[in-house]
């Protein structure tokens, strides 16, 4: 595995802040022109061995948006062959957006749905991002970084999800919060009313605990792996977490945070991670009232012959 390396928030901020816009352009696209799947499966990227995709899309043509982190560019790819791509480096939001359009345009593929887009939860989410000439900095030193991040988490999360044999999520880079996530889920509807948000009851409908890396923002400007439980159970917080952990008070709930420099500190970023990801399980999970052991997995074996 890929080891894994700091990668200080403050010294890549600049350049984060224009990548996260440059993926809410093409995750609005993917919003728009995806099957929609139960708690929102349909809409994050998934990572590829150059960088993320949106996977295949659209209904006439079909097609696929690639972030390309190795040569740096963005490439639009359609069934039928035709290809349009640009480059990454030098762009504001408002170029990148123009040339995305562009590009859809040269496919074949329908723009409409990000011609008027707006930022999703971001300090700036009136402006348009056709507008948006202040964030223009892509530093590709720190963009290879932030993939090669990406990618060895990523075989972490799978590597987690692996060891439970129910409803389990894809692993997921999310452009709305420029997270990496895998959520288990029980069978438990929860309910919800007219007073929660559309996007909150989709993603909130079960029981859920969730896990993933974010790469820091204004509030914890720090990179770190992540878990919570929703609904939150009672005492949560009580519960013992590895050394360096902690779960973080945001008022209605709690989230288990263990930043990413404590488990480089272990020696084993891989193992320190898994224990802090089972450790947030079990907080959620057996306060909720889960049957833990119908649910264990081997590594990902549930053939009952190997399994023994």
């Amino acid at each position: 595995m890929t080891q894994i390396r700091m990668l200080p928030y403050d010294d890549w901020r600049p350049t984060k802040e224009t990548l996260h816009r440059f993926a809410q352009v093409v995750g609005k696209l993917r919003l728009a022109e995806s099957p929609r799947r139960n708690h929102w499966w349909n809409v994050p990227f998934h990572v590829t061995g150059s960088g993320i995709t949106t996977r295949p899309m659209g209904r006439g043509p079909i097609f696929a948006v690639d972030f390309d982190f190795i040569d740096h560019r963005l490439v639009v790819a359609t069934d039928e062959g035709r290809r349009a791509s640009f480059s990454l480096i030098g762009l504001s939001v408002a170029d990148f957006h123009r040339e995305f359009s562009r590009a859809l345009n040269e496919v074949g593929a329908d723009a409409t749905a990000v011609a008027h887009a707006t930022p999703f939860d971001l300090p700036d989410t009136e402006r348009p991002f056709a507008e948006d000439t202040e964030h223009a900095t892509y530093d590709p030193a720190a963009v290879s970084a932030y993939w090669r991040t990406l990618s060895a988490v990523n075989l972490i999360l799978e590597e987690f999800s692996g060891r439970f044999s129910g409803k389990t999520s894809p692993v997921h880079h999310f452009w709305h919060t420029f997270d990496i996530a895998a959520t288990r889920f029980s069978d438990v509807v929860v309910p919800h009313d007219a007073s929660s948000d559309s996007v909150t009851r989709e993603a909130y409908s079960r029981e859920v605990v969730s896990f993933g890396f974010w790469f820091g923002d204004e509030s914890y400007p720090a990179p770190a792996f992540y878990s919570y439980t929703s609904p939150e159970p009672a005492g949560i917080a009580e519960r013992a977490l590895p050394t360096g952990a902690e779960w973080l008070d945001r008022g209605a709930s709690h989230l288990a945070v263990y930043p990413l420099e404590a488990a480089i500190a272990t020696g084993d970023v891989r193992r320190a991670v898994l224990a802090f990801f089972q450790s947030a399980y079990l907080a959620g999970a057996e306060l909720a009232g889960w049957d833990i052991a119908r649910y264990a997995c081997d590594d990902g074996v549930t053939d009952p012959l190997l399994s023994r």
